[in-house]
């Protein structure tokens, strides 16, 4: 989460009651989540494994339903269950070791009561602290001794990370914590043992500026799915007569005959190639469409039908997966393409399969292999701004959004593949795993020698900004690069001077020579060709 999603996410916090409540865990979270709240912890000192399904419950409906999930002490648990965080005590393991399990992109919070325990905690690795006891409280029976509005506010004005008010807190007494500059309020009996838990949740949602949620249901009905998803999708508009000739909907789809079909096929998943934190269910969907495509378009292929298969586990809801085809349609129109049909299955997992045709052309298909010594190694556009834009995901810095904005939003080149045609570029392909990477790709299918020439007049002024905060060489970053799609190809000097005037973009990396034994022959030491890693 970047700092002010973790600001947001603390405004109501809400803490499930294992031992004074009519209701169970889970509809303790549905009241409260329907009401408003921010962030569900699970806090259960007796757990014991006949109480993992119940854990698995609330973190499917939380992430049903867009709320962090976090599991109080038990790292592993956390783990487990695919919790979005954890949240540690004194006595419990480091904030450092807790990022350490769950990986970087976790929510990892530590309580502390005292400047003492503020001073002598690390918080290495730590993205908010719990701070209290703030007022008397009987559902923690291991509480420490009141710290106070007075305590609070300490804290608060000593640290830069965002702090969440922890005991005694309702709805009379929350404003007082906001008002000593906490970013949120965390509740356990406030809702659990009220009177009625639907209104006293409600209340304390309006104190901490937050409006009720329309609760979303996990997805069940496959076919009635399918029903909504072709109705989301829609026709575009191809501005091709008659591409599919039975539209989606049957066991297969018919399309119109190609002369030169050209195929290709991605996959996209959830916590390997996406981060629901990081973007929307339609950034999603456009992404997975301009990534498929931009195959074709370095094929130099018109786009016709695309097909996608959905892995679904428990916790997409049906809203989620149509918002995802709205990505979809949206991109579909953008490129001209029709959706040729698809299939929906349940997984432990999310992800997505697409399988996309196109029409090539007659003249010309260009491959990795048409290099030849003496060409020019050029590029249609500036590369290294999806790396950094990831970085900057991960780095938890908004202050780059172009950057990001790069990563989340790629667009396949058909119209520079047109400009290149037109020029009967013969030696093209996407740059989805890093300059390095795919130069390698097109040295070894030609047989040549690559040597880089990057002038730096050539990089990005955002990225050379972003470099200069983190110390990075421009270079590198360019080099190993990954997810930008600009399309790399080699050709004559002359015929890039051509190209240039069309595509004022593009600009020269290299040239290639008769092979010497190496594919590259100045590559700085250390480079890596991006990697599709986990990112859980």
């Amino acid at each position: 989460m970047l700092p002010d999603t973790v600001k947001n996410a603390l405004s109501f916090y809400f803490i499930t009651d294992h031992g004074g409540s009519d209701l169970s865990p889970l509809e303790q979270v549905i009241c409260a989540v329907q009401a408003g709240a921010t962030l569900i912890q699970y806090r259960n000192k007796e757990f014991s494994s006949s109480r993992f399904a119940e854990v698995k419950a609330i973190r499917d409906f939380c992430k049903c339903n867009g709320v962090p999930f976090v599991v109080n002490d038990n790292i592993l648990l956390a783990k487990a269950v695919d919790a979005d965080g954890v949240h540690v005590g004194q006595g419990d393991e480091s904030p450092a070791a807790a990022r350490g399990i769950m990986g970087e992109h976790a929510l990892v919070g530590v309580s502390v009561s005292t400047l003492d325990e503020l001073r002598r905690t690390d918080f290495s690795g730590c993205d908010y602290i719990g701070s209290g006891p703030v007022f008397a409280t009987a559902t923690k029976a291991d509480a420490k001794a009141v710290t106070g509005l007075s305590g609070l506010g300490a804290i608060i004005r000593q640290t830069d990370l965002p702090v969440v008010a922890i005991g005694g807190i309702d709805s009379s007494n929350a404003k007082s914590c906001f008002e000593q500059g906490a970013d949120g309020v965390s509740v356990i009996s406030a809702v659990s043992r009220a009177e009625s838990p639907e209104a006293s949740a409600q209340i304390l949602a309006r104190v901490c500026g937050c409006s009720p949620r329309e609760i979303v249901r996990p997805w069940a009905d496959e076919f009635g799915l399918i029903e909504k998803l072709l109705k989301t999708a829609g026709k575009p508009l191809t501005g091709k007569k008659d591409v599919t000739r039975i539209a989606p909907g049957d066991d297969a789809g018919l399309l119109n005959t190609l002369k030169n079909p050209v195929i290709t096929t991605d996959t996209q998943k959830e916590g390997v190639h996406f981060i629901l934190d990081w973007q929307t269910p339609e950034e999603i969907g456009r992404k997975s469409v301009a990534i498929t495509l931009s195959d074709l378009a370095a094929c130099y292929a018109v786009p016709v039908s695309l097909f996608i298969n959905l892995a679904l586990p428990s916790y997409i809801s049906d809203p989620f997966v149509e918002s995802l085809y709205r990505g979809i349609r949206d991109a579909l129109g953008i490129y001209s393409c029709a959706l040729g049909g698809g299939n929906i299955s349940r997984s432990a997992e999310f992800s997505i399969d697409l399988f996309a045709v196109g029409e090539g052309r007659d003249d010309l298909f260009p491959t990795r292999s048409a290099a030849a010594s003496g060409d020019g190694l050029y590029c249609t556009g500036p590369l290294g701004l999806a790396r950094a834009g990831f970085s900057c995901l991960e780095k938890k810095d908004a202050g780059f959004p172009d950057l990001v904005s790069k990563f989340i939003s790629p667009s396949a080149r058909f119209d520079a593949a047109k400009v290149l045609a037109e020029n009967e570029v013969a030696c093209a392909m996407d740059i989805s795993d890093g300059l390095a990477g795919d130069a390698v790709h097109i040295a070894r299918a030609s047989h040549v020698t690559i040597e880089f020439d990057l002038k730096p007049r050539y990089f990005d002024p955002d990225l050379v900004s972003f470099c200069k905060k983190y110390a990075l060489n421009p270079e590198t970053v360019v080099l190993e690069g990954g997810e930008d799609y600009q399309l790399l190809f080699a050709c004559p000097p002359e015929v890039f001077d051509s190209i240039r005037g069309q595509l004022p973009e593009a600009f020269p990396l290299g040239r290639c020579h008769a092979h010497n034994g190496n594919y590259l022959a100045n590559l700085p030491l250390n480079i890596r060709s991006f990697q599709h890693g986990n990112h859980k």
